[in-house]
């Protein structure tokens, strides 16, 4: 059988069927509440190519399963690289050690049969050599582009996993996940100087997105952009000033500083800034954000989540008011509200815990234009790189890859060394302008929570925020 046939077929090996697999479940999980029997197989491959030759090349396969039995607020979790019988009933005696349930075990996820993305294995259909032969063309360009390029770096990354949920109740459900992400890093060389520029780009597709010539092209030319730019930078400013965020990637400090503290397990424990708020204005008026597992071939889409639950369009705040929060089963279940697909894990190691999607702001009415016209005296942040969150809190500091001075209205020099300083909560209240311009990113996101990291998007129109911590290094 082969894995175009039956992704499934790399699931059930050796002496685990379909219906085995049911039955043991069933007999795992019979004194739990909740749970199921997790499966998984991945196989992935990264190709690194510097200096004008490929560097690193690694391919690796992992499989295995994760059984969880949930009763009450208790979890009882296992997992084994070994796909057998013996290895399930092994991790059955952990789930025997969780009081019996002493309430009605929870209904299953309803099922689903659309496809947010293909089932195709993007490894299998392009052969190594164009792989490679891609990374060689992209560092070709690239130095060809401009006699300031003094490196080029390039990465391509795929990825193929089967994942099988199946519940002690009969319920099962399968998705197959395709992952491909292209990175393309230029330093530019002048008088001494060196800047880099960064671009990427990905999705749940195949890698015949990211191998079209208008593709790769545009990532040179924005990451070579971004370094040329930060060649002419001067020290950025320091304190409290206007700023203007750009569209897109930008969300990301949406994401970091707001958007954890709106998942269910934080709040349910009381110990997030929106906790017990639901109802209550929480953002200035025309703020509306939302997560969204469902949109096509985005990097942070799943037709289901870790539990079986689909996914869907969550909104969390909508015209400032705090509406809801991201749940999964046990969370949602504690809350006595519904799972909103946002269970989500690392892999078969990990038990699920609610996690972001694709978590962003919706446009406003604003013309970018006109919100940059309003500026007497800030900055515009177009790009970030690297940043710290407390999640509790929300406090985060964040660094500008990209940013420019604005004054008197009008965008001025690139600026070098700026970081934003704040906190999501705050932050929320004092956008003044909402762009129309919503923007999603381009697929590179990861997002971390408790060791775990999986892939996310963000997204977000221009914002005119009224005063945040400009971090410089200007004297």
């Amino acid at each position: 059988m082969t894995a175009a046939a039956d992704p499934r077929s790399f699931l059930y090996r050796d002496d685990l069927d379909p219906e085995i697999a049911r039955k043991l479940t069933a007999d795992a999980l019979a004194r739990a509440d909740d749970g199921e029997l997790y499966l998984q197989y991945k196989k992935s491959e990264a190709f690194g190519f510097d200096d004008g030759r490929l560097k690193t090349a690694s391919y690796d396969t992992q499989g295995g399963f994760g059984l969880r039995a949930v009763a009450g607020e208790t979890t009882a979790f296992a997992h084994a690289s070994e796909m057998t019988p013996a290895a399930i009933r092994r991790a059955a005696q952990t789930m025997a050690l969780i009081d019996p349930t002493s309430t009605p075990r929870s209904p299953a996820p309803q099922g689903t049969n659309r496809h947010l993305y293909t089932d195709a294995d993007p490894l299998d259909l392009v052969p190594f050599a164009d792989k490679v032969n891609l990374c060689q063309t992209i560092d070709a360009a690239a130095r060809a582009r401009d006699p300031r390029v003094a490196q080029v770096s390039v990465s391509l990354m795929g990825s193929w996993q089967v994942v099988e949920i199946v519940r002690a109740d009969g319920f099962v459900a399968t998705d197959v996940r395709p992952l491909v992400r292209l990175n393309v890093s230029i330093v530019a060389e002048q008088d001494g100087r060196r800047e880099t520029g960064t671009f990427g780009i990905g999705g749940r597709h195949l890698y015949d997105r990211v191998m079209e010539p208008a593709t790769w092209n545009r990532a040179i030319d924005e990451a070579l952009a971004q370094a040329l730019v930060n060649l002419e930078s001067v020290a950025a400013p320091a304190g409290e000033m206007t700023v203007l965020l750009g569209p897109g990637w930008p969300g990301v400090l949406l994401h970091e500083a707001i958007g954890h503290g709106l998942e269910g397990d934080f709040n349910r424990k009381g110990t997030s800034a929106f906790s017990g708020r639901i109802g209550e204005r929480v953002a200035a008026p025309g703020i509306t954000i939302v997560d969204d597992g469902s949109i096509q071939d985005r990097r942070g889409s799943l037709t289901i989540d870790d539990e079986g639950t689909p996914t869907g369009e969550t909104v969390l705040i909508e015209d400032g008011i705090l509406k809801g929060y991201m749940q999964d089963r046990l969370n949602a279940r504690l809350m006595g509200v519904s799972p909103t697909g946002n269970g989500r894990r690392e892999s078969f190691a990990h038990a699920p815990m609610p996690r972001m999607t694709n978590t962003f702001m919706k446009a406003g009415r604003d013309d970018p234009a006109e919100l940059l016209g309003r500026v007497k005296r800030g900055i515009f942040a177009k790009a970030f790189g690297g940043g710290s969150v407390d999640i509790v809190s929300g406090k985060f500091v964040f660094s500008c890859t990209e940013a420019y001075l604005i004054e008197d209205g009008k965008l001025g020099a690139p600026i070098k060394g700026a970081t934003l300083i704040g906190d999501g909560p705050s932050v929320l209240t004092k956008v003044t302008g909402i762009g129309n311009d919503f923007a999603l990113d381009e697929g590179i996101g990861m997002c971390g929570k408790g060791g775990q990291s999986v892939p996310a998007g963000v997204g977000q129109p221009t914002l005119l925020v009224d005063g945040l911590t400009v971090g410089g290094t200007a004297v």
